[in-house]
């Protein structure tokens, strides 16, 4: 690791102006993934800009909704109540997460930003498009079995990480941003993160500077009734191989709303428009779920070694609405 220089910011225009004006800094809040990758000299930062001291903080219900400061504690918010009542999914993806001890380290703004765990990204001996642009991406005939099928590109084939994103997701969550003006905007977080395309080093809409204030999960039927469901190669502290999260409102037998995002497989949090078309209206029965399934990974694309991902997504799905149908 490099040396740098530490700054503890005391308002938000002091930590948002410091990253702006220096291309060599970045933000830090619980550093369980940053420092990693400045271990590793993935990333080699001059400046880390501590924002813990920011008022980025509550879990509250609103008039739209949940309400989550972004330097919330994943644990906090995995077990509070009123996440645990209203968006099970929600909780459910931060208490499947990493481990006790990280949990109560990382920040939700942070996990939402969390990089990728491909092997050939986070070592530097291998070329890297998303590390170093137009070096190459030896995933795509090389080891691919944990990466994406779903939102791929020549350039990159990296799996987004994440378990919340892929809740928050499904539950059509908002975020606010901030920049070093003070200025405010909304984004959704469906339209957050980029697909890799021809440009896989930019992997989200966030400007320099610009830092995650809140995130707000709307109050719905599909909300207090989802589950979020993973599917990895050992029970405790592994990524997903795949996973699903779900959310369903249902009356009389029939859906009246649903919603569909997969985890795992993208290279991003992958909503599926695609699933949620044949689930609304239709019955809640298995055969339902199963056209859901195959309907959310019509347009994979998989390598030599992570085909298998495709029939592990589908049942990965149809056991998480199966499972909530039931509950």
């Amino acid at each position: 690791m490099n040396n740098f220089t530490y700054l503890q910011a005391a308002q938000t225009k002091d930590a948002t102006a410091a990253v702006r004006d220096n291309k060599d800094a970045a933000f830090i809040a619980g550093g369980t993934t940053l420092l990693d990758l400045m271990k590793l000299n993935v990333e080699n930062h001059g400046q880390l800009v501590d924002i813990n001291l920011l008022a980025f903080k509550g879990i509250e219900p609103t008039a739209e909704g949940l309400r989550i400061g972004a330097l919330e504690r994943m644990s906090d918010v995995g077990e509070h109540p009123l996440v645990l009542r209203e968006y099970p999914a929600v909780s459910q993806s931060l208490l499947l997460a990493a481990s006790p001890q990280l949990r109560n380290m990382a920040s939700i703004g942070g996990n939402l930003l969390q990089r990728t765990r491909c092997g050939y990204f986070r070592d530097v001996a291998f070329p890297c498009n998303k590390r170093q642009p137009g070096s190459g991406c030896p995933a795509q005939d090389g080891d691919n079995r944990g990466l994406a099928i779903l939102g791929g590109s020549r350039a990159c084939i990296a799996t987004f990480p994440g378990d919340l994103a892929v809740a928050l997701v499904a539950l059509d969550a908002v975020l606010t941003l901030e920049n070093a003006k003070g200025k405010q905007r909304r984004v959704p977080l469906v339209d957050f993160h980029l697909l890799p395309g021809t440009t896989p080093q930019r992997e989200t809409v966030l400007e320099p500077g610009e830092l995650i204030v809140a995130v707000t999960v709307p109050a719905a039927a599909h909300a207090r009734r989802s589950l979020y469901l993973k599917v990895r190669d050992r029970t405790s502290y592994a990524y997903a191989l795949a996973s699903a999260a779900v959310g369903l409102d249902v009356q009389a037998g029939q859906i009246r709303s649903a919603r569909v995002a997969l985890g795992g497989v993208g290279t991003k949090p992958w909503r599926s428009a695609a699933a949620e078309k044949v689930l609304t209206g239709a019955p809640a029965t298995v055969a339902t779920y199963k056209a859901a399934a195959a309907a959310a990974l019509r347009e994979a694309q998989p390598r030599e070694h992570n085909r298998f991902k495709i029939e592990l997504a589908q049942n990965t799905l149809v056991r998480a609405l199966t499972e909530l149908s039931a509950a």
